[in-house]
């Protein structure tokens, strides 16, 4: 593919429409609008940003729709969604930089009973494939990754430096896991007998939807017994951990520090906010939304919004937390009723 896109060729692809510039404007980057230059294409994806869009140096600017107006040097290519449409001109240029090199490196090991094609896979310099491992075609293993034995990595994969999938554990196309990202590490599961903590084998493994992503030191416990599931599409941040037997949907959204406990079933398209921490063996329905650094104690219904330890629906957490700030003012109003009766000394602290 070529690097540079002309004007015509963007608006085809993200199904926009020029609304000023000529269709052969050449596009050979993409950067913010304040620091764009006179060959990149950027986008005005929020309101707030306006004043850096009439000011850029971009050669085009993806805008909403029912904006006209602009830089006078800069074409305009209006759409529904400029976010949604920049990720397509994200896309173009990082596969141009993926420079996918097919081939195993020298300082690589394969086992020779794994099984994958050298010719259609790009394996790195200290990457580790066990015996009876599978890689799908297009995937690239990054340096220090390691797949486990008889693991199985889908195509179009790309494990990036010093993540690791453990034995047996299934990964479907298109994942992506972040630097240090570990699947399959043993669930935190062990019986008080004669004094100590004895550990208890964990036998299962984890099974990777397609589409998901996998954050940076994000780790994903292998089941006591059966299967952890992450559903197709799911994007999950860095440094979130998800104990054995957890079911996550699709399409979920697990934001940075969430830890969530063994056994615990997320529904489809549910949001969980940062820090947000559950107990184990419970159920979370379908499109809830966990607000950051909820305590979830119990099982939710789907379809609605959540705050507060333990969490509960937003409305009911504001309105505790607006008759909270009220406590301190009706302590003193107490005091001085009190007070007025007899039956507390003025200036008592009691």
């Amino acid at each position: 593919m070529a690097i540079a896109l002309t004007l015509s060729e963007l608006a085809q692809w993200i199904d926009g429409d020029i609304i000023r510039g000529g269709l052969d404007v050449s596009l050979t980057g993409m950067a913010a609008l304040d620091a764009a230059g006179p060959q990149d294409v950027s986008f005005l994806g929020n309101e707030k940003y306006y004043n850096q869009f009439l000011e850029t140096r971009a050669a085009a600017v993806i805008v909403p729709r029912g904006v006209t107006e602009g830089p006078p040097s800069t074409a305009l290519i209006a759409v529904d969604n400029p976010t949604l449409a920049f990720s397509v001109v994200v896309r173009h240029f990082a596969e141009i930089a993926r420079a996918f090199a097919p081939g195993i490196h020298p300082k690589a090991f394969v086992d020779p009973s794994a099984r994958l094609d050298p010719e259609k896979t790009c394996v790195h310099p200290g990457a580790v494939v066990m015996a009876g491992a599978i890689v799908g075609d297009g995937s690239i293993l990054g340096p220090n990754s390691v797949v486990g034995t008889d693991a199985v990595v889908g195509k179009d994969c790309h494990l990036m430096a010093n993540s690791a999938i453990r034995e047996r554990c299934v990964l479907g196309d298109r994942v992506i896991l972040q630097p240090g990202a570990v699947i399959g590490s043993d669930g935190y599961g062990y019986e008080f007998s004669g004094g100590r903590h004895v550990k208890i084998e964990q036998v299962g493994i984890v099974e990777i939807g397609d589409d998901v992503e996998i954050g940076a030191n994000t780790t994903i416990d292998r089941a006591r017994f059966g299967k952890t599931i992450i559903g197709e599409g799911t994007k999950i941040d860095n440094l979130v951990q998800i104990g054995h037997n957890c079911v996550i949907g699709k399409h979920c959204l697990i934001v940075a520090l969430t830890g969530i406990a063994g056994s615990t079933k997320l529904g489809n398209y549910v949001t969980v906010a940062g820090q947000v921490g559950t107990v184990g063996h419970i159920t979370i329905g379908d499109k809830a939304t966990i607000t950051a650094r909820a305590g979830v104690t119990g099982n939710l219904p789907g379809g609605e919004i959540y705050a507060g330890n333990p969490a509960q629906p937003y409305r009911d957490e504001m309105k505790l937390r607006a008759f909270s700030r009220r406590i301190p003012k009706l302590i003193e109003r107490v005091k001085a009723l009190e007070a007025s009766l007899g039956l507390r000394k003025s200036g008592s602290e009691d």
